[in-house]
């Protein structure tokens, strides 16, 4: 799946991205023995040298040169993404076929740059992901890579890896390839444009089919069970000393661009596992307790969850817009837990249930090797898999320590970047301190009493009850009662840009404690 940063728009030098700015080096700093912010020289280095590789080196597609690619230089690809992206993962190329479509997709052949156990490669491990804060990001690959010779720019040969999918008229996968080759992008698309154009009827063929192959792919994934939170993103807009925040509800084209990066980590969870080695991205099905909890609030909430409909069919069916909707969407994060990685080196090592629980099917992150660590382990397998070969030994080795990676490295960088839009979020508050808001509960929690011991006494806390404000696009505790699904009135009591906290009370109490923070 795409990965998506929370944004800043903000005009350059303007108070707001300045005291934004200034907020998120502090972080950084805090951060600095956490997450990596600059590449060591023997990195940078490494990273001049390898540059050089994205000459084209073509040969036949079975070539013992495991580096060897085909010429695909002629065919069209094109790239979509948000309009400011450089580092630019995937290209595709579509067309309709007497059968139905073939989709080539390809992806930055980062692993040509990057040597097993080379200074790229430990750094990379160290970092585990691209990290996305409000008005930058923490590369995962140094930028001459990222954004250079390994992103798939326009009007540029560029090493990649590109699926070959054949798809019947119902959108359904007939036959999986993968091959090294050197493609060009001929037009970098982006999201809102494409939109635009596809609304008013007009557009980039290769949009509109795209359009066409993704309503398809919707219709696989409900019919196997899958199931994906339709919730907006937040944005945030910098005017002068203020900040706002704004939802962005992902554009249609975006979730057809999402199916087919679905299909490639189905694809290569499929070859994966029929070969015995690789790395999965998993997820536990939902706990029964978890289900029947959801089924209550959607009861609670006014929306009850049909007992014949699958919980794919229910989510989908919700439209944030509305307050309840918006609340049950909240607490259906609470399906969706678990998520790990699963290497395995032999077929007796593959897990007793292989399957995504989310989307229904064995699945495995491929589509972002630019980003993402794990993706490159991925490729390299499943291109050594669909060649007929067995992976080298040392890449056999090398997949048992990436979950780990992932998992640590993931864990540091969350905390982070929610950090980081905290205080985004206050930032953008400060403006409304003594205004006051119609907000949608979302969850409630019991009053805790206070406790004593031994080592002195805990102070308990109020009942409680989290809220979802919607302009601005916020969530805040607050010290009262009332059930999921309510619309309650708040007051935003105070704000605290340099710890990040916000203190929200109900409306009309002028003399509520500290316990109301987001």
């Amino acid at each position: 799946m795409p990965l998506r940063p929370v944004s800043l728009h903000a005009t350059r030098g303007s108070v707001a991205a300045q005291e934004i700015s200034q907020g998120i080096d502090a972080l950084l700093e805090e951060y600095r023995d956490q997450v990596p912010l600059e590449f060591p020289a023997e990195v940078l280095a490494e990273a001049e040298r390898v540059a050089g590789r994205a000459a084209p080196r073509t040969g036949s597609a079975a070539s013992a040169d495991d580096t060897a690619r085909i010429d695909r230089t002629d065919v069209p690809f094109v790239t979509l993404d948000p309009e400011s992206s450089t580092d630019l993962d995937q290209a595709m190329h579509l067309e309709r076929t007497d059968a139905g479509y073939r989709v080539l997709y390809a992806i930055a052949d980062v692993p040509l740059f990057v040597d097993l156990d080379g200074a790229i490669d430990t750094e990379a491990r160290r970092r585990g992901a691209t990290v996305y804060l409000p008005d930058r990001r923490v590369p995962l690959h140094p930028e001459v890579l990222s954004e250079g010779v390994a992103s798939l720019l326009p009007e540029q040969d560029t090493p990649a890896f590109v699926w070959i999918f054949d798809l019947d008229q119902a959108g359904a996968v007939q036959s999986i390839d993968l091959e090294r080759a050197t493609v060009r992008s001929v037009a970098k698309l982006d999201y809102d444009t494409v939109q635009e154009q596809l609304d008013a009827g007009q557009g980039h063929p290769m949009m509109q089919l795209l359009q066409e192959i993704g309503d398809l792919r919707q219709q696989q994934e409900a019919a196997r069970g899958g199931a994906s939170l339709n919730v907006p993103e937040q944005e945030v807009e910098g005017d002068g000393d203020h900040v706002l925040l704004t939802w962005r509800s992902p554009n249609p084209i975006e979730e057809s661009n999402a199916q087919i990066s679905l299909m490639t980590g189905m694809a290569a969870a499929q070859l994966m596992l029929e070969h015995g080695a690789g790395i999965l991205r998993t997820m536990p099905p939902a706990e029964p307790q978890a289900i029947e909890r959801f089924r209550r609030q959607s009861q609670v909430l006014g929306t009850p969850w049909p007992k014949d409909v699958a919980y794919g069919d229910f989510l989908r069916s919700l439209d944030w817009r509305d307050p309840g909707h918006l609340a049950l969407l909240n607490q259906a994060t609470s399906l969706f837990r678990g998520a790990s990685y699963a290497a395995f080196t032999t077929a007796q090592e593959v897990p007793d249930d292989p399957a995504q629980a989310a989307i229904a099917a064995p699945y495995a992150h491929a589509t972002a090797p630019l980003r993402r660590l794990v993706d490159r382990f991925v490729l390299l397998v499943c291109h050594a898999h669909a060649a007929g070969r067995t992976p080298e030994p040392a890449l056999l080795q090398a997949l048992e320590a990436i979950p780990e990676a992932m998992r640590t490295t993931a864990a540091k960088a969350g905390e982070l970047e929610r950090h980081a839009i905290e205080l985004v979020e206050t930032a953008a508050l400060r403006a409304f301190v003594g205004e006051e808001f119609d907000a949608s509960v979302i969850e409630r929690r019991e009053a805790t009493p206070s406790k004593e011991s031994g080592k002195g006494t805990s102070n308990g806390s109020p009942t409680r009850v989290e809220v979802q404000l919607t302009d601005p696009p916020v969530t805040a505790w607050v010290p009262m009662d009332a059930s999921p699904g309510d619309v309650v009135r708040v007051r935003l009591d105070s704000v605290d840009p340099r710890h990040g906290t916000a203190r929200f009370v109900p409306a009309g109490d002028l003399s509520a404690s500290a316990d109301g923070d987001r």
